[in-house]
């Protein structure tokens, strides 16, 4: 069988008001003696009832509780203390927010009390009136602020909520932007490294004519560790490129040493160099120099050529970079993907652009835009 329902806290301090007043009630009845009429016993009861509505329908247990006390004193045979319950009434409907109603049903209240000592018979004297004024506008009054700093500390709740969220979201994004930043480090460092010594191993292993058995081993152990690192390190990126990135990194190269990046790349380069570029911004600097050497790279590992061609340039305030090789593309394997979507990464981080493709008469093009002043919100 279903449980019984457990009553709230509200029910119960209603119920504890509706017992005391009602107790004080009988006692007062007791102690006075007298006749007692209908109206002595209905009206507590459906106020008391009224009450317990306080908490759900908090206007309706208003009117009911205050119509029934207004009656109560001036017909009943009786005086009790039943003035209690309007007031806890009134402290309800201010505290749920129908203020307007609270303060229009206790001036109605204090206005019908005042007109019915106009008369000959006076129940309450001047200081009487004037207390109960005072109750009512105190249980008012003291529902207002009582919803005013509920609502207050809710809303302090909720910015502590949002700015803990917002702590998270911070350290994610850091977290999310140091992965990307060592899986870059990774592919354009290691990467590149251990690619020229596959590169040049192989080439030794093709240039060998009359050389020990032990000299070709060894190129060949070179040869197969280079590239089961190559392997490994593709796995790893694998793991940590997850996440979008919208930072680039700061590695050392520099469009300055544009040279030692051609001489590391191993490949027969033609070079063209055109406007300033010893001034570039510090971050345009160090992307583009890490898109020629991945671009370079590429050539190496992919084009089937020893040949390429680079173009650097800075023009109508964009570095304009343009690599290309003529090769068949012969020992392209598919390749992971990550040179080229971390060279757009870096083109898109800077507010520019960046196409890889294919060209019409033969070989790979690698052309790449790079605003000098790139947007703040792009890179940090």
């Amino acid at each position: 069988m279903r449980g019984m329902r457990k009553p709230s806290t509200s029910t119960l301090v209603s119920l504890t008001v509706i017992v005391a007043v009602l107790g004080a009630t009988l006692v007062a009845y007791a102690l006075r003696g007298g006749a007692v009429n209908a109206l002595d016993v209905v009206l507590p009861l459906l106020a008391s009832g009224g009450l317990l509505l306080r908490h759900r329908h908090p206007v309706v247990a208003l009117l009911v509780v205050a119509a029934s006390v207004g009656v109560y004193y001036p017909w009943a045979a009786q005086d009790g203390p039943l003035i209690v319950l309007p007031l806890v009434a009134l402290f309800t409907a201010a505290d749920r927010g129908h203020l307007t109603a609270a303060i229009v049903t206790g001036a109605v209240s204090l206005l019908a009390m005042g007109l019915g000592e106009t008369g000959g018979v006076r129940h309450v004297d001047d200081s009487a009136f004037f207390m109960i004024t005072g109750w009512v506008m105190a249980a008012v009054a003291f529902g207002g602020v009582t919803r005013n700093r509920r609502r207050y500390l809710l809303e302090a709740e909720r910015r502590a909520l949002d700015a803990e969220h917002g702590k998270e979201e911070e350290a994610r994004r850091r977290e999310s932007e140091e992965r990307l930043r060592i899986a870059r480090e990774l592919h354009d460092v290691l990467g590149h490294n251990i690619s020229m010594i596959n590169v040049q191993a192989a080439a030794a292993l093709h240039g060998l004519k009359k050389r020990p058995e032990d000299a070709e081993a060894a190129l060949r152990t070179i040869k197969d560790t280079s590239k089961e690192t190559l392997r490994e390190l593709r796995t790893t990126l694998g793991v940590l490129r997850q996440v979008d990135e919208d930072a680039p990194t700061a590695p050392p190269d520099s469009l300055a040493r544009v040279a030692d990046l051609v001489a590391a790349s191993g490949l027969e380069v033609r070079t063209e160099l055109s406007g300033p570029l010893d001034a570039v911004p510090t971050e345009v600097d160090l992307a583009a120099a890490r898109i020629i050497r991945e671009a370079l790279t590429n050539v190496s590992r992919h084009s089937g050529t020893t040949e390429a061609t680079l173009t650097v340039s800075n023009t109508s305030g964009n570095i304009m970079i343009c690599v290309e090789d003529d090769g068949p593309g012969a020992t392209y394997d598919g390749g992971s993907g990550f040179g080229l979507q971390g060279m757009r990464e870096r083109a898109t981080a800077l507010g520019g652009t960046l196409e890889a493709a294919a060209r019409p008469e033969g070989g790979f093009r690698v052309r790449a835009r790079l605003p000098l002043n790139p947007p703040t919100n792009g890179a940090e």
